[in-house]
């Protein structure tokens, strides 16, 4: 009987779905020529929800960093692809228990909002972010890019860095995602 139960027991948990990790996908993402001046703009949409783990320590106090990273490259045949342009762009998503409100940082900018899914809803989407200017992409030559977001847990404290690297909750982020590099921007 205590067999067939520890038997039962191990087709439950071998037919429970695996955990897991929290991911970022990133919807899409284009490039376009920037309005004014000489530049070229990233759009790009991620989805993702923060799990409780995270969500604990932003009520907390724990701000959490968010970085999107860019990278233009220029393809070539004879050599290694050549990395012409890395951007990165840093979002602090910050709690105030005395407030009770949400604080999103982009630079020295930093709006606040009422609800933590406001907050998201406005770190998910990336505009207007000039990634480069048209003159680093070489004339006649083939060229791509790529983007992703992820949490930055170098920028936690330390006793979240060292939990950050033990625990699954802590790892969020993307896989690279291409985004097209159309004739009309080497313009």
């Amino acid at each position: 009987l205590v067999g067939a139960a520890l038997i039962a027991a191990g087709l439950l948990l071998a037919a429970a779905p695996p955990a897991v990790a929290e991911r970022i996908a990133v919807q899409s993402a284009q490039l376009r020529p920037a309005d004014e001046g000489d530049g070229v703009e990233l759009e790009a949409v991620f989805d993702f929800d923060l799990p409780w783990t995270l969500e604990d320590a932003l009520h907390g106090g724990v701000p959490l960093y968010f970085v999107v990273d860019f990278e233009l490259y220029r393809a070539r045949w004879y050599w290694f692809d050549e990395r012409r342009v890395a951007a990165e762009l840093t979002y602090r998503l910050s709690y105030s228990p005395l407030t009770r409100q949400y604080r999103l940082a982009r630079g020295a900018l930093a709006l606040p909002f009422d609800t933590l899914g406001d907050a998201l809803g406005t770190l998910r989407r990336v505009s207007r972010w000039t990634v480069f200017e048209r003159g680093a992409l070489v004339p006649g030559a083939r060229h791509y890019a790529q983007v992703r977001m992820r949490l930055d847990t170098a920028q936690l404290p330390r006793p979240f860095q060292i939990g950050a690297l033990t625990s699954r909750d802590w790892t969020l982020a993307s896989d690279w995602r291409n985004v097209p590099v159309g004739p009309e921007l080497g313009r």
